[in-house]
């Protein structure tokens, strides 16, 4: 074991204290430490002074922690993005009743709002499939279904405002 490693690991329980100061998680805490030691022995400079070393890898576990609170922060707005897409697409059981004046109006949006509304929210195919389709990113698509549920929305209100209004639960218009 060289002299960097040594010193690192030396003080190994120091360092696993400084991270589960700052990560409640113990597993996630010792993963992080055990990356920073690898990160650390390939790649750390010739340091000779000890606490130079010391300070160099301090930073380096901070950015460590910063990451991981990044990646954590990534993933619960990928699973809130997938909840809400999830919530705002049509059951099978609820495409019955959708009233008729939804479904006569999507015809009067713009043809890629139009599209966007049939696929995800009436025909509920999976976002990433509709996207591929229409050649636009994942995040474009969102944009587009947003404001194509607006577009729609509004029509709805202008030409049938009880249905708007009671969300065509006693609609009138069925045929």
């Amino acid at each position: 074991m060289g002299k960097i490693e040594s010193q690192l690991v030396g003080s190994r329980a120091k360092f696993l204290g400084y991270i589960r100061k700052r990560i409640a998680d113990a597993d996630l805490a010792e993963d992080i430490l055990q990356d920073c030691l690898l990160k650390a022995v390939r790649s750390a400079p010739q340091i000779e002074d000890d606490e130079e070393l010391v300070r160099w890898f301090y930073r380096v576990l901070q950015n460590a922690i910063i990451d991981a609170y990044r990646r954590r922060a990534a993933e619960l707005n990928r699973r809130l993005n997938y909840a809400a897409d999830a919530d705002l697409a049509v059951e099978p059981e609820e495409k019955e009743e959708i009233c008729e004046c939804v479904n006569g109006l999507i015809s009067t949006l713009k043809p890629e709002y139009a599209e966007v509304v049939k696929a995800i929210d009436i025909d509920g195919e999976d976002a990433e499939a509709v996207s591929k389709r229409l050649r636009v990113s994942r995040n474009n698509l969102k944009v587009r279904s947003h404001r194509a549920r607006q577009a729609l929305k509004k029509r709805l209100e202008e030409t049938c405002r009880m249905c708007a209004e009671h969300h065509c639960l006693d609609c009138s218009c069925r045929k």
